[in-house]
C-alpha cells in the first residue's frame, strides 16, 4: 500500500498497471490485451499500451500539478495544427467528441499512434540539413499564432527560480552554497543583460525542448516527437541543441542545420548571440529539475550520483565555463 509520505515523493506511486489499463478502458472505450512496456521518460510516465483488435498505442501520462488543462490543450493543438500541416509532429488521437486530453484517477493522459525510428546523427550534415528544413517549416506554422497558456523562455522563470530553489532549500553543500550563490548571480546578470540586448528579437511558439532524442529518423523523415515543453521564445531555442562541441565543430553544424533551414524561413542571425545565454539557463534549470526529484525511485536508479559532492562540483565548473562563453565572439553564419 502506498502511504502518503511515499505519494508526496513520487506523484506516480498510484499509477499502477491496473490503472493504466482501467483508463484506457474507460476514457477511450479500448480493450487492453494486458500488454505493457514502459518506455524511456521521466518527466512524465509513457507506456506502449497492446490493444485488443488493433494497433498498440502510446498512453502518456502526465506529472500530477506540473500542468493545467489549458496548458496541455494548448500543447496538443498546437501538434495537431502543426500536423495538419503535414509537419511529421506525432499528434495525440482524439475520442469521438474530439477531445485529445482525458483524465482518470487525478491523472492527465494522452493516447499517441507509435511511430518507431533511430536517433539522428549529428555529424550527418545531410540529416542536419534535413532536421533544419523541418524545423523552418513548423516556425512557419508557429508564427500564425501566439500561445495564451504556455510560458515564456526567460531569465526569471529558468534562471532565477531555478538557482533559488536549490539555495533556499540547502540542496547543495554547505562549502559549496557561497560560491554557487555568488556565481549564479554574475551569471544571471549576464545572461539577462544578453537578452536586454536583443530586445525585440521575434519571438514564436517553440517546440522549446528540440534535443536530439525528441526525434526519430525513418525514412530519411524526421519524426517530432513530446511537445511537453513547448513555450514562446525565439527561434533559436529549436536550433541550438543540436551544437555541441567545439567552436570550429558547432560552426560547421550550425551551417549544415540553417542550409536547411532557410529553404522555408529566413534566419535572423543575431540571435545567435543568445545561445550561450540559453545553455546556461538551460544548465542551471536542468540541476533544479533534477533535485526536485531527486527522492522519486526512478530518479535515484538514474541518478545515483545527484547527492555527490562530485556532481555540484561539475556543475559549478560548468557553470563557470558558461561564463567564459558569454564572454567569447558569438558564433557566425555566413
Amino acid at each position: 500500500m502506498t502511504t502518503p509520505d511515499q505519494q508526496a515523493k513520487d506523484g506516480f506511486a498510484l499509477l499502477s498497471p491496473d490503472t493504466i489499463i482501467d483508463a484506457i478502458e474507460a476514457q477511450a472505450e479500448l480493450k487492453c490485451d494486458g500488454r505493457l512496456l514502459a518506455l524511456n521518460s521521466y518527466e512524465n510516465r509513457v507506456y506502449r499500451v497492446g490493444i485488443e483488435d488493433g494497433q498498440p498505442l502510446i498512453a502518456k501520462f502526465y506529472r500530477p500539478d506540473r500542468w493545467t488543462a489549458d496548458q496541455i490543450n494548448e500543447e496538443h493543438s498546437f501538434a495537431q495544427e502543426l500536423h495538419d500541416a503535414e509537419i511529421p509532429v506525432v499528434a495525440p488521437l482524439a475520442n469521438t467528441q474530439g477531445t485529445t486530453l482525458r483524465e482518470h484517477n487525478n491523472f492527465y493522459f494522452a493516447l499517441y499512434p507509435v511511430r518507431g525510428g533511430r536517433s539522428p546523427e549529428l555529424d550527418n550534415p545531410g540529416q542536419l540539413e534535413i532536421i533544419g528544413r523541418f524545423i523552418g517549416r513548423l516556425h512557419n506554422v508557429s508564427q500564425t499564432s501566439e500561445f495564451k497558456h504556455r510560458g515564456h523562455i526567460d531569465t526569471a522563470t529558468l534562471g532565477d527560480k531555478s538557482a533559488q530553489y536549490l539555495l533556499s532549500n540547502d540542496r547543495l553543500p554547505l562549502e559549496l552554497a557561497r560560491a554557487y550563490e555568488s556565481l549564479t548571480e554574475d551569471l544571471l546578470c549576464k545572461v539577462q543583460s544578453r537578452f536586454d540586448e536583443y530586445k525585440g528579437t521575434e519571438e514564436i511558439r517553440l517546440h522549446g525542448d528540440f534535443h536530439p532524442g525528441n526525434i526519430l529518423m525513418r525514412d530519411e523523415t524526421p519524426h517530432i516527437v513530446d511537445l511537453d515543453d513547448a513555450r514562446t521564445g525565439p527561434a533559436i531555442q529549436d536550433l541550438w541543441l543540436f551544437l555541441s562541441g567545439d567552436r570550429m565543430y558547432q560552426q560547421a553544424r550550425l551551417a549544415d542545420l540553417l542550409e536547411g533551414y532557410t529553404m522555408f524561413r529566413d534566419f535572423n542571425s543575431s540571435e545567435l548571440g543568445l545561445i550561450e545565454a540559453l545553455r546556461t539557463l538551460r544548465i542551471i534549470h536542468y540541476a533544479a529539475w533534477l533535485d526536485q526529484r531527486r527522492d522519486e525511485p526512478a530518479f535515484q536508479q538514474a541518478f545515483p550520483w545527484l547527492h555527490s559532492n562530485r556532481y555540484w562540483d561539475d556543475h559549478i565548473l560548468a557553470l563557470k565555463e558558461q561564463s567564459s562563453a558569454l564572454d567569447e565572439p558569438v558564433l557566425r553564419w555566413d
